[in-house]
């Protein structure tokens, strides 16, 4: 964290220095999502949050609560609400540098530093009287994530009763509230609801056992991190969502129900949180539909008057956390059905285990997996076939299993068949215009191949002789467009794969598809300077080369026409780079919710406290990883291209272009979401936009709004440096 810190320091006088400093914008802005996550501003934006809590602590500090202590104080919002309602002494906690830096300021700039007194460290690290003089008698704090517990606020507040809090009033007790300890939130209860949601699914279970002809084998079973219990560091055993703007919706498959209730002022129920056992849950399930996770929030008691709710249903800061279901061999649901799962606190993370389907015919994880010859009858087509029989073989006791965790945008990838169909069908055409009746050979023979070994599991050794088209990809992430490749007959594909589980699943696979052993490379073995762009031999170059252009984010992979330029030089005559061609398009809309995302607004949200000015510095005029499809938002014009990159044709490249957009709707132009079309050929396009994509979409929020009337013109400027694209509004 303090390497970033500094870089985040350094980039910032950069861009104080030199406005115009496009390099030092962007490496700022990438650090700055770093340091002061986007949260931050949707949470000082959230008035309902900040009143509710504001309301809470003054009541505490009203009943005698006179010397606060703020757990993870960011900005120090929560100290100034209780230095306002009169508390004699607040100490405010912040581990962040940047944020307790920027908590100075915020302090100092409302008048308020001589009352409230800031530390950087963690409040676990405390001591008193070190830091401070004494025992306090109210804390403070909103150190709860979606999963109420992922920020830590189980430690640091059997820390705080330990070490740092007065002693808690027991109900026989009629003292000043003084002499006593509280923490506000007081309490929690945390619910849970089963859903089905496509969008949801395709992010955490691959769902097609062919990709564009490469069968899935049973024995590599992909996961995502939050469902991987072989990561080595502490990963959150959940993912979150705005499930009220989660693209496709969601279908509610149970009632909602409470899982677990937490005492914050009870120490021994604090405790015995990591260590208690599992609570067993049984859910009735209401409506038919696919199991595809666990959603869960919760609602924050502050006291026994003030509350919080972070329900999908209410319009709050915060996210839900969401469990996704995997490993069963059916999830299908119907009423009548009963959803079961564990429910505990270990680590300190609630996690939500074991989910298991009990149907109402008492068979447990009803499943339809392919056992028996007859089953196989029923299938339709080839590749289901060929994916029976390659689960079957696999399923041999002496088969190799291999777990492979992916991130949930890689997931998406092998769950988007249109891309893999695409890239094949351009490599296919590519390959054929360097040599026909080489490529149409060894596809026919590469297909009887497969049909053979799907039966007796053996190849012709003797298949290709002649030498091979090479095909490079260096896609970020796991990706099987090598193995895609392999089918497309004499070819010697080459992944740039690097995690060792990766490797090793693509090698299963391309075993489970019969190609021939040292069919497939990976090229990092290949090279000592971990240059990916080289020959393949030294008397050889590239038929083709897949270049990764955009990032899952929606944004512009760094050093992209660096790499093309290198890419061309390393091709054959009549190679392609793979996308050869780029379009970007965007369009203007009207969206309250990307303003509040992007900064805080003004005085009012903060109840008065001028933050604004100080936490807006490190806002970002790029937002990542939208769902264009479920954004709030009013159109105000139709898209527009905005922008060419041409990784074949470099000449075809502007630096900069200005784009005229009418205007077909009157109101307040906020941003300009984007989004690309990727041409692999002149007829092949890929629309990142598209539904089903694993990309996701960006946009360039305005610093203000500009109104616009129907009919009238309004002139973007688009710049293009290096890889970074910068849209201005002329005025």
């Amino acid at each position: 964290m303090g390497f970033k810190d500094e870089a985040a320091g350094y980039f910032h006088k950069a861009v104080k220095l030199n406005p115009d400093f496009s390099d030092a914008k962007e490496n700022f802005y990438r650090v700055a999502n770093w340091l002061v996550e986007r949260w931050h501003f949707i949470m000082l934006n959230d008035t309902k949050r900040n009143t509710i809590y504001h309301a809470a602590i003054q009541k505490a500090v009203s009943l005698g609560s006179k010397s606060v202590l703020d757990i993870g104080a960011g900005t120090g919002i929560l100290s100034m609400f209780a230095k306002r309602a009169g508390a004699h002494t607040v100490y405010a906690c912040e581990l962040s540098k940047t944020m307790y830096e920027l908590g100075c300021d915020v302090v100092a700039a409302n008048g308020m530093e001589t009352g409230i007194k800031l530390l950087h460290m963690k409040s676990l690290d405390i001591e008193i009287p070190k830091h401070i003089p004494e025992r306090v008698s109210l804390v403070v704090t909103e150190t709860v994530d979606a999963g109420l517990f992922g920020e830590g606020i189980v430690e640091s507040l059997i820390h705080a009763w330990e070490h740092l809090l007065l002693q808690p009033k027991t109900k026989d007790e009629n003292g000043s509230c003084e002499k006593y300890g509280k923490v506000i939130p007081a309490s929690a209860v945390i619910f849970g609801m089963a859903v089905e949601c496509a969008e949801i699914r395709r992010h955490h279970r691959v769902g097609s056992k062919d990709i564009a002809g490469i069968c899935l084998p049973t024995n590599v079973k992909f996961q995502g991190p939050a469902c991987s219990v072989e990561s080595e560091e502490a990963v959150e055993p959940y993912t979150t969502e705005k499930m009220g703007r989660v693209p496709g919706g969601y279908l509610a498959l149970t009632e909602c129900f409470e899982m677990m209730t937490v005492d914050f002022n009870n120490l021994q129920e604090l405790k015995s949180l990591a260590t208690r056992k599992p609570g067993k849950l049984e859910a009735p399930v209401i409506k038919e539909g696919i199991l595809d996770a666990v959603v869960v929030w919760f609602v924050l008691q502050l006291d026994d008057e003030h509350s919080l709710c972070t329900s999908p249903s209410e319009e709050t800061c915060w996210e839900q956390a969401v469990y996704p279901v995997q490993d069963l061999t059916d999830y299908r649901v119907k009423p009548g059905d009963q959803v079961l799962m564990e429910v505990s606190c270990q680590d300190y993370y609630l996690r939500v285990q074991g989910v298991s389907i009990f149907s109402s015919e008492h068979e447990m994880d009803v499943g339809k997996a392919f056992t028996k010859e007859k089953d196989l009858l029923s299938l339709g087509n080839e590749a289901e076939l060929c994916s029976a029989l390659a689960s079957l073989q696999t399923s041999q006791p002496d088969a190799t299993e291999q777990t492979c965790v992916l991130e949930s945008t890689e997931i998406a990838l092998l769950n988007d068949i249109p891309y893999h169909e695409a890239f094949k069908k351009a490599m296919s055409t590519v390959l054929s215009s360097l040599a026909p009746e080489k490529l149409c050979q060894a596809m026919d023979t590469h297909c009887q191949d497969r049909e053979m070994s799907c039966g007796s599991g053996q190849s012709d050794p003797e298949q290709g002789v002649s030498e091979p088209f090479y095909v490079l990809d260096v896609s970020e992430g796991f990706s099987v467009l090598p193995l895609i490749a392999g089918t497309l007959g004499q070819v010697k594909p080459y992944s740039s794969v690097d995690k060792d589980q990766h490797r090793i699943s693509l090698d299963l696979i391309s075993e489970a598809n019969h190609f021939p052993k040292e069919t497939l490379e990976f090229w990092l073995r290949h090279v000592e300077d971990e240059s990916v762009l080289q020959r393949p031999k030294s008397d050889k170059l590239w038929s083709i080369i897949i270049l990764d252009v955009i990032e899952p984010s929606g944004l512009i992979q760094q050093e992209i026409m660096e790499k093309a330029a290198i890419s061309r030089c390393l091709l054959q005559s009549g190679g392609k780079i793979f996308p050869q061609y780029v379009l970007m398009f965007g369009l203007l809309v009207e969206s309250q919710t990307l303003v509040e995302e992007n900064a805080v607004q003004g005085t009012a949200r903060t109840l008065g406290l001028n933050i604004a000015p100080f936490i807006n510095q490190f806002r970002v005029p790029i937002r990542v990883f939208l769902d264009l499809s479920s954004l709030p938002c009013i159109p105000l014009s139709k898209p527009v291209e905005l922008l060419r990159l041409d990784l074949m044709t470099p000449y075809l490249n502007t630096s900069h272009r200005e784009v005229k957009v009418r205007i077909c709707k009157s109101g307040h132009v906020t941003a300009i979401p984007f989004w690309y079309h990727m041409y692999l050929d002149d007829e092949i396009r890929l629309d990142t936009s598209s539904e089903g994509s694993h990309w996701k979409q960006a946009a360039v929020v305005l610093e203000e709004p500009i109104p616009v009337e129907t009919g009238e013109e309004l002139v973007l400027h688009v710049q293009h440096h290096k890889s970074n694209v910068s849209i201005t509004v002329k005025h």
